[in-house]
């Protein structure tokens, strides 16, 4: 029997916010109403809020400013299903998230009884709504996808964050204090299964090696008489782990009778969260490499190998399992030959290919070590990349010297542009500078890219430890993309006068409206996030990265199956045969790039470190993600650039500019006749009825992606 939870959405708008279900035996005289959960935020009719009718009015059968691929980026991915069987209009979108986060203000100022305007609040999220539309600023995807969803009401504020991290330290402490519940070896593994399952990319490290022994699993009599039986609900996931896991510490016995049937089959949807379900087969995959990886090291002390590769195989469980992609990143010490060897395809090919392509890996740098051997592997491998902890906890922006704010951070998220606490996660929120005319109209997206991010924080998660971080340190990260068609409109000393002012108004607004919600300042506030599909709906460059050319195609593939294909031809794009999967197509869109300076290739690797290094200075007090493409005669700089900028940067990777030969690659440069040609077929697309296929990830870049690929 299947029975549908509560159906109150967040924000009752025009739109259909699906719901979880439980499934429980037929005829069990189970009370359903006692099954269903309670919501994390007590939101209640008096909490919701409303933009006005007559607004909203002006916005309905219209479209924004679409980029070259932005309307079907958007569609495929961001907008949410109807009633009417079909998915959002990108009004329909903003309406949900604007009217989302001023219902989670007014919930908050309601339950702490402060002062509340709705004249100011109805212009102010009126003002959110029209900076939306003309992509001044854009959530995150996370945002884009949940902000007004029910999901949130219902199970809390971690699916609207993007990355987090968790360190392996304690794992052989079995710790209780007053504050938190009892810490176990298990911890960070489940804690990334959890979060990953809600899309939300997740950092680790080697620092639990060799601090546990791992022992021979026992088997009790219960284990081998009654079956275990494995919810439908990522909780029941994450459970099955955990047990998996304890066991071999000496904390409980392992199931041997495990029951999977509950486990909805492939194909069903996943209605809580959205996507379609895989079948239990991925999870029965993890348990079988769970224990693969450790049977080997029994009695033996746990090696940072083996917690790489529990992180991996649990990364390609939570892919394997149709969710929305999610991204790893794992740190660990540069002295460790076996971690810097675990990608290296001479020694590692089938552990490569079944599981270590989940994460990228870094090391933890340290300033004035040796990085010859470093610059070696990254020609050879493209890895690993460097994190500066040091720098990290002990600096804000570079301008601002030595502060000491973030001395309990240990780590990155995936794309290493949140500097973060163990168990902590990390909301950003993109603007585009290069979309704004004056450093006044600037200022003014500032203030909204703020108030988004800061109301996120406002939303408990379902994780207690997670909890006790983020709501002292209130961190978010406000960043920039498009930032090279800035300095091609703008000019350089702009655009850096615009961060450095930009970033005095955010901590001015961070003091006024902390004060009014009497909640923590944020101990940081601004990064440069990597972008990815967020950057597409406008057509910017995403981050601090460049255009590949002036003209050139984005290809897109897309499942023969999908309803998208059929407007998309009538519209005039060019549909061929994906020549590497039969079961896909690949759609060519043209491009000719807004704002454009020199292409990629034209960048020497020490530009690119510098405008990071100027970004750093000027405007993140997290981080700059940055992955510098260098050329094969640039490798041999790569020591020595390190020893330059590892006093400017917090952290950096690289990728090698090879001539990869593909066909329908990414992107494949065109003449301006041939855009010219192509452009010219082109009509309205027609994106009516269901169009979203779930295929977005959240921590998004270059060098941070878990690949869709077992």
């Amino acid at each position: 029997m299947t029975v549908e939870v509560d159906t109150t959405p967040l924000v009752p708008a025009n739109t259909n916010h699906t719901n979880g279900f439980i499934t429980v035996p037929s005829g069990s005289g189970i009370d359903m109403k006692a099954l269903a959960p309670v919501p994390i935020l007590d939101i209640t009719n008096e909490d919701y809020f409303h933009l006005s009718g007559s607004f909203i009015e002006e916005f309905k059968d219209r479209q924004p400013k679409w980029g070259p691929v932005g309307y079907i980026t958007y569609k495929r991915t961001y907008a949410r299903p109807l009633d009417n069987g079909e998915t959002e209009e990108y009004w329909q979108t903003c309406q949900r998230v604007v009217e989302g986060v001023f219902t989670i203000q007014r919930w908050h100022i309601r339950r702490n009884h402060l002062s509340w305007s709705e004249s100011k609040a109805q212009a102010s999220a009126q003002e959110m709504f029209r900076l939306m539309w003309g992509f001044k600023f854009l959530p995150p995807g996370r945002g884009l996808w949940m902000m007004g969803a029910d999901y949130v009401r219902k199970n809390g504020g971690a699916a609207l964050n993007n990355c987090a991290f968790v360190s392996t330290e304690s794992i052989g402490a079995f710790q209780h204090d007053s504050f938190f519940a009892e810490t176990s070896f298990s911890d960070p593994f489940t804690f990334l299964m959890d979060m990953s399952m809600l899309g939300v990319g997740v950092g680790g490290d080697t620092r639990g090696s060799g601090t546990v022994t791992i022992q021979q699993p026992t088997t009790g009599e219960r284990d081998l008489v009654s079956p275990y039986v494995v919810g439908d609900t990522r909780e029941g996931w994450v459970d099955l782990i955990r047990k998996v896991l304890e066991a071999y510490v000496g904390n409980g016995s392992i199931p041997v009778n495990i029951d999977y049937s509950n486990v909805r089959p492939a194909g069903e949807p996943i209605k809580s969260f959205g996507g379609t379900a895989a079948g239990p087969e991925p999870l029965m995959r993890c348990v079988e490499e769970i224990k693969k990886i450790l049977d080997p090291l029994i009695g033996l002390p746990i090696t940072s190998e083996a917690i790489v590769d529990l992180f991996n195989v649990i990364g390609v469980c939570v892919v394997s399992g149709n969710v929305r992609r999610s991204a790893e990143i794992m740190l660990g010490d540069p002295k460790d030959d076996v971690f810097l060897n675990l990608k290296n395809p001479e020694q590692n090919d089938d552990k490569l290919m079944s599981h270590r392509w989940a994460s990228n890996n870094s090391i933890l740098a340290e300033q004035g070590m040796d990085y010859e051997d470093i610059a070696d592997r990254i020609v050879r491998n493209g890895e690993p990349g460097l994190f500066w902890l040091d720098r990290a906890q002990k600096y804000g922006r570079g301008k601002d010297g030595k502060t000491l704010t973030d001395m309990k951070a240990v780590g990155t998220n995936p794309c290493s542009e949140q500097t973060l606490e163990s168990f902590e996660l990390c909301c950003l929120v993109e603007t585009f500078p290069s979309l704004h005319e004056s450093y006044e109209e600037y200022e003014r997206t500032l203030k909204y890219a703020y108030l988004y991010a800061k109301t996120v924080t406002l939303i408990p998660t379902h994780q207690p430890r997670t909890n006790a971080v983020m709501m002292r340190n209130r961190r978010i990260g406000t960043s920039q993309s498009g930032i090279v068609q800035s300095f091609a409109r703008h000019g350089r000393k702009q655009h850096f006068d615009w961060c450095d002012n930009g970033y005095d108004y955010l901590k001015a607004l961070d003091k006024k409206y902390s004060d009014w919600m009497t909640i923590p300042l944020s101990i940081k506030i601004t990064s440069v996030k990597p972008s990815g599909t967020v950057s597409l709906l406008p057509g910017v460059t995403p981050g601090i990265h460049y255009e590949h050319s002036e003209y050139y195609f984005r290809t897109m593939r897309i499942a023969k199956t999908s309803k998208l294909l059929a407007p998309l031809r009538k519209a005039g794009y060019n549909v061929e045969d994906d020549q590497y999967d039969k079961s896909s197509c690949v759609v060519f869109f043209p491009v000719h790039a807004e704002f454009f300076d020199r292409s990629k290739s034209d960048v020497s690797l020490w530009e690119q470190l510098e405008n990071a290094a100027q970004m750093q200075f000027y405007w993140a007090d997290n981080q700059v993600s940055v992955t510098v493409t260098f050329k094969k005669r640039e490798g041999k700089d790569i020591a020595k650039a390190l020893e330059l900028y590892q006093s400017r940067l917090k952290s950096v990777s690289f990728l090698p500019a090879e001539d990869h030969g593909y066909v329908q690659a990414p992107y494949i440069t065109i003449t301006k006749e041939q855009y010219e040609e192509a452009a010219a077929k082109l009509k309205p697309i027609n994106l009516k009825g269901d169009t979203n296929e779930m295929i977005d990830a959240f921590c998004d870049g270059d060098a941070c992606l878990i690949p869709q690929r077992a």
